[in-house]
């Protein structure tokens, strides 16, 4: 792995250990289809919850969220209806967030954006 597939593992495994604090129950990682992939699906409350997860260390290229573009957005919509398809959870209200991840040193933010459409 090079740096930014460490970065970015890192900023996932940091994004799943906030979610089980929030209470959320993650059902799946690094879900796959041959339309995109998903990083965190997790349920919480009524809602299955739909996570893309943006790692950083510094915002010299924008902040991590302005990374989800349009393209990304619609790759990560079909990739979650697929997956509501095969699991056949059509009746779940479901809601995409982002998690951005911010390293700096040996620290790190978290900031939970819900619901992005």
């Amino acid at each position: 792995m090079y740096k930014p597939h460490i970065l970015g593992k890192n900023g996932e495994d940091i994004a799943v250990e906030y979610l089980l604090e929030k209470g959320y129950k993650i059902i799946e990682r690094n879900f796959y289809s041959k339309v995109g992939e998903i990083d965190i699906i997790a349920l919480k409350d009524e809602y299955l919850v739909f996570v893309e997860v943006k790692t950083r260390s510094s915002k010299q290229y924008g902040t991590p969220s302005e990374a989800v573009t349009k393209e990304k957005l619609k790759h990560l919509y079909r990739t979650a209806k697929y997956y509501v398809y095969t699991r056949n959870l059509q009746d779940e209200y479901i809601r995409f967030d982002v998690i951005e991840v911010y390293f700096k040193n040996s620290e790190y933010k978290v900031n939970h954006i819900l619901q992005i459409i």
